[in-house]
């Protein structure tokens, strides 16, 4: 035991970081009364906690479990939710004070309904917390009605049902008998799995907490298999067995045998075939999913042995590093089976502790009744999904066939905000077509159930009950878009050129559910020969009147999360320094004769592009009547010339996502970072030049020639006569204007700039001479007579050195004036010729410094 622990513990806690599963992003979303996906619901003020569902027989009725009532909804009719009966069962003022005393709030103690089963062919079983002192009645199903059972008297629920409306349990009914998994006290502290209402030769069991058979468990799901006449309870609890780490959750699916009748005597009234084993669901390189949420049971193919039956489960971790992560694994019912056949631990009672016997081969409750397999691998091996941007708390699965004969898994995710993920299972990864929002608020208790007959999805909250169709075909308007969509249940008729069930088509249906490769199966018109060279000019597209100087935003629906959109101009290229494509895929840039014209956005999905939105970016004139910046354009139909046009009337398009886009050049593959933001320096009127285009979306077969035009750069070809300035007529005449007017400013601009220039030439070159007037006046330059008395020194010292008598020093402070008279050049130089230096060394005519013998 010690060293199976040790190994498992080692695996475990060897973490390395990264997902083995690309992120799992929804392709479209659908808010909540979304056009684009139609949902049924049925609300009522008198009806709340809608959260127990059951069909009838027929499919036809939906009875729900609500707050103090049950009620039958008609379902008959398609895309109609409708209320035929209700049954009010509510507690006494009497039961509503008690439960008052024991200190439970007064939101708490209405009786909720968390018990509904079809008991025979005429009643049904249901149970409720009643206030916290759960009870259960029979229902009449032909008159919809409640009946006392045998006593006469409402029957206690106790061990049928939780106390706590928010208590996790499961219920199942087999040949008339009644299998549950609760708690047995108000306080949820005695959790026990039972069988009531026992027929025949059988006696009522349970199984509880008090030889460590269940350790604080959380019941789940429970399913029953005819051929093995047993039922399967799924639950999550301590895993006693780990001894060496604090109240470790583990998963967990145990078995118990519908002939089973009790023990002898400290198992009578017990269950005796009760075992149980550890369900494992890791991510290779991950710590383990180790909490359930919910389980769902797969039916095998008509025809396909029972040994086919797949459990789907999500799960959740008890570990930080995993948290708000969920992953989905599925389990054979043969693994399962092959679990229970091998060996089991035996507990120590004086110790509490587990050891393994290799000979121990068959289950006993008294000392061994676990699994000794170290864990239970899901199918395949392999994690089935693993989302870390998504908690799952629901699911419910379906087998769909596809347009040649394969068979898909579809999953139906539900998140715990409210919103519904549906999902298919490929061999490169899982692929989640939608995601629909099914309700507002985020709640514990909500449920899901399908119905194959209908095709459609009932989901069960506080709300309400909410029907989701599990197609939405209609919705895609083109062949591209219904490939890409890879829905199992959708194909593109080629015959009537619509997205519709892939069972209504005959032959010939467009689908690729692995790949969406719309290249191979949506082929392009054939090109007419007489159109084969179309005039070389982009197609008319919404017309965007703005003014110059102005910022102008041009929208970009988002046809799917998974397209990367950017944004396209014929015969130029898209300058980062100015066009910037924000986030939610729009683009702005400044309005002014070089970016006025036509743009594309275009999207980018399976090397598939197409064409989302074309508008035409045309100056305001005067005819016009200006208007504020920013009007309202107006809408014109793209020209449809030498292409094939599919457009998207009276559809909306999915809400912009925080995903930001990815910007590509040219076609596909050539990526391209996002520009830097616009200077600051813009003027503050922005224009919204288009409102979102949530109405309309274009799919393009583009001709080879114009595709060709569109991704032509400025230095591979010039602009033609027509095209400069981005305008497709009077283009050339604008820009010729333009640039003669720009030429006058720029001649004018120059003169003054080499006025100016002249100007701070004169200036500094007079400031030049002032300094160096100011530095040789001062000092003077001594005369031949004074060298030749000895009074002045060399370099300089006559203005600098000290007088030796008064008369000397008398002298030296002689005025200009004065100086000049005896000789003295005012500006320093000396009368024989002699050139004075700037720092007033002169140099004499001899080429020598003065006093400097020759």
């Amino acid at each position: 035991m010690a060293r199976s622990a040790s190994l498992w513990a080692v695996r475990t806690l060897l973490i390395v970081f990264g997902w083995h599963q690309a992120n799992a992003i929804p392709r479209v979303s659908f808010p909540l009364d979304s056009p684009g996906r139609s949902l049924t619901q049925f609300t009522s003020l008198e009806v709340g906690n809608t959260t127990t569902l059951l069909l009838s027989s027929d499919e036809d009725t939906l009875f729900v479990g609500a707050r103090n009532a049950i009620v039958s909804l008609d379902i008959s009719e398609p895309r109609a939710v409708v209320m035929k009966n209700k049954l009010d069962w509510s507690p006494t003022e009497k039961d509503l004070n008690d439960c008052a005393m024991k200190g439970k709030k007064k939101a708490d103690c209405p009786n909720f309904v968390r018990v509904l089963q079809v008991l025979n062919s005429t009643h049904m079983y249901a149970c409720g917390t009643f206030a916290f002192s759960p009870r259960c009645t029979y229902i009449n199903s032909e008159t919809f009605s409640l009946v006392l059972g045998p006593t006469g008297k409402p029957e206690e629920g106790r061990g049928r049902c939780p106390y706590d409306p928010y208590q996790k349990n499961t219920a199942i009914t087999v040949d008339g008998e009644l299998y549950t998994g609760t708690v047995a006290d108000y306080r949820g502290n005695r959790p026990v799995i039972s069988r009531h209402l026992s027929e025949g030769g059988h006696v009522d069991l349970k199984l509880d907490d008090t030889l460590g058979w269940l350790e604080d468990p959380t019941f789940i799901s429970s399913s029953y298999v005819p051929s093995e006449e047993k039922v399967y309870f799924f639950f999550s609890e301590v895993g006693r067995e780990y001894d060496f780490i604090d109240k470790l959750t583990v998963s967990r699916v145990a078995q118990v045998c519908t002939s089973d009748v009790g023990g002898q005597r400290t198992l009578q009234r017990r269950w005796t075939t009760f075992a149980k084993a550890q369900l494992l669901c890791q991510s290779q390189g991950e710590l383990p999913y180790n909490v359930l949420e919910d389980m769902f049971t797969l039916q095998p193919l008509e025809g396909a042995p029972e040994e086919d039956t797949l459990f789907y489960g999500i799960f959740s971790s008890q570990w930080s590093v995993n948290s708000g992560r969920s992953a989905v694994c599925v389990f054979s019912l043969d693994d399962i089976k092959a679990v229970f056949a091998g060996n089991y631990k035996v507990l120590n009672r004086d110790t509490l502790r587990w050891s393994t016997r290799v000979q121990e081969k068959v289950a006993n409750p008294g000392s061994n009744f676990l699994t000794d397999e170290e864990n239970f691998l899901p199918s395949g091996q392999r994690v089935s999904m693993v989302s870390p941007d998504y908690r799952y708390s629901n699911i419910a699965v379906q087998r769909v066939r596809g347009a040649k004969g394969k068979n898909y898994t579809v999953l139906y995710l539900l998140t715990e905000s409210g919103y519904l993920h549906k999902t298919v299972l490929l061999e490169n990864g899982p692929h989640i077509i939608e995601e629909v929002q099914v309700f507002r608020q985020p709640q514990p208790v909500k449920n899901l159930l399908l119905s194959l007959s209908k095709g459609s999805l009932f989901v069960g909250s506080s709300e309400g009950v909410t029907e989701v169709p599990v197609a939405n075909c209609s919705f895609y308007w083109s062949c591209a878009e219904c490939v890409l969509a890879r829905d199992p249940f959708c194909g593109w008729d080629p015959s009537l050129r619509i997205c519709t069930d892939i069972t209504s088509i005959q032959s010939n249906a467009a689908q690729d559910v692995e790949k969406g490769n719309v290249h191979e199966k949506c082929k392009p018109p054939a090109p007419n020969p007489r159109s084969s060279f179309p005039p070389l000019r982009p197609p008319t597209g919404e017309l965007v009147p703005v003014s110059l100087n102005e910022v102008v935003r041009l929208q970009c629906p988002e046809a799917s999360r998974l397209a990367r959109r950017h944004w396209e101009r014929p015969n130029s290229r898209l300058s980062p320094d100015l066009y910037l494509q924000q986030d939610d895929g729009s683009l702005r840039f400044l309005a002014t004769p070089i970016t006025l014209g036509h743009y594309l956005c275009l999207s980018v999905e399976n090397g598939f592009q197409q064409v989302l939105a074309v508008y035409q970016v045309k100056q305001k004139s005067s005819s016009n009547g200006g208007g504020a910046s920013g009007g309202v354009p107006t809408s014109q139909p793209v020209s449809a010339g030498p292409t094939t046009t599919q457009t998207t009337q009276g559809r909306q398009l999915p809400a912009t996502s925080a995903w930001g886009p990815r910007r590509t050049e040219g076609k596909a593959g050539r990526g391209r970072q996002p520009p830097p933001p616009l200077a600051p320096t813009l003027s503050p009127r922005e224009t919204a030049g288009v409102t979102p285009r949530q109405e309309r979306n274009f799919t393009f077969w583009l001709n080879p020639v114009l595709q060709a035009e569109a991704d032509a750069k400025p230095r591979d070809r010039p602009p033609t006569k027509g095209q400069a300035g981005g305008e497709d007529d009077g283009g050339e005449h604008q820009l010729q204007t333009t640039t003669a007017c720009y030429l006058q400013e720029l001649v004018v601009v120059s003169v003054l700039l080499v006025l100016s220039v002249s100007v701070l030439l004169t200036f500094g070159l007079y400031g030049m001479r002032q300094r160096c007037h100011s530095r040789t006046a001062p000092q003077g330059c001594s005369s031949r007579r004074d060298a030749e008395r000895g009074g002045a020194g060399s370099n300089g010292n006559a203005a600098g050195g000290a007088a030796s008598t008064p008369q000397e020093r008398e002298s030296l402070r002689a005025s200009p004036r004065e100086t000049k008279r005896n000789g003295q050049a005012q500006n320093g130089q000396a009368q024989n010729g002699g050139k004075t230096l700037c720092n007033g060394v002169t140099n004499g005519s001899n080429g020598h410094l003065p006093n400097t013998p020759i």
